[in-house]
């Protein structure tokens, strides 16, 4: 069973469970705002991206932080940030053999599961 990762209002996220369950892939949704964004949970999806793909600028949480932190996006800062609002990060999020898949696109999720 796979995990993606995100919440389960957005809409990307609705996309790709419609997807998932219509080509019958088993899932689960680890939902941020339900359970929690770990330190060891985000670090693992920093060791699979970076911060220039990881982080979601186009989001109403990102445009809402106070330009003392948008303007100052140091590691530590970012991953405080996230922490404590998980809803920085691009969604959904998919580890899949051993990468991390940003967002959703059918013909992505075709290639992934391609041999499922």
């Amino acid at each position: 069973m796979i995990t993606l990762y995100g919440i389960k209002n957005c809409d990307t996220v609705k996309k790709a469970i419609k997807w998932l369950e219509a080509n019958d892939i088993a899932h689960q949704l680890y939902d941020f705002k339900t359970q929690p964004l770990t330190a060891e949970l985000l670090t693992d999806f920093i060791n699979q991206s970076d911060w220039s793909l990881l982080l979601n600028k186009r989001s109403t949480t990102f445009r809402n932080l106070p330009d003392e932190i948008k303007n100052n996006l140091t590691d530590e800062v970012i991953f405080a940030s996230v922490l404590e609002q998980p809803t920085l990060l691009k969604r959904p999020l998919l580890p899949l053999n051993g990468e991390l898949n940003l967002g959703f696109k059918v013909d992505q999720y075709q290639t992934l599961f391609a041999n499922k």
